[in-house]
Parts: C-alpha cells; sequence; structure tokens
C-alpha cells in the first residue's frame, strides 16, 4: 500500500472523527494514531528505543571528576 492511501486513509478517519464526535474525539483518533504509527515502526525494526533516549551531543554529556 503506497503512502499516499494511507496517509488518505489516516485524514478520513480523522475527518469522521472530527465530524461525528467533535475536536476531543478529532484529538483522540489522531493521537492514538501517533501512537500507533511509532509501535509499528518499532514492530518492524525501523525505530530504536534508543532514538528518544539519545542526548542531542552524542553521548558526550557532562563530565564526572
Amino acid at each position: 500500500m503506497s503512502t499516499a492511501v494511507i496517509g488518505m486513509a489516516a485524514g478520513m478517519a480523522l475527518g469522521f472523527a472530527g465530524y461525528f464526535g467533535g475536536f476531543s474525539a478529532f484529538l483522540l483518533v489522531a493521537a492514538l494514531g501517533a501512537v500507533g504509527f511509532v509501535a509499528g515502526r518499532f514492530l518492524e525494526g525501523d525505530l530504536d528505543t534508543g532514538e528518544f533516549f539519545r542526548t542531542r551531543a552524542g553521548g558526550r554529556g557532562v563530565r564526572r571528576r
């Protein structure tokens, strides 16, 4: 399935949630979609848990004496 088709399906789901459930339902569907996206990338192996906790300095943190 192409990325455009997946994006269209996600947009339609958000549109239906916003129309029938209001703004809070729209936010809930968007948040759950983001969680599902991250979980799917993690399960496929495209995402490493260390990427969430790694510092920007690349491991060069504060020196300890």
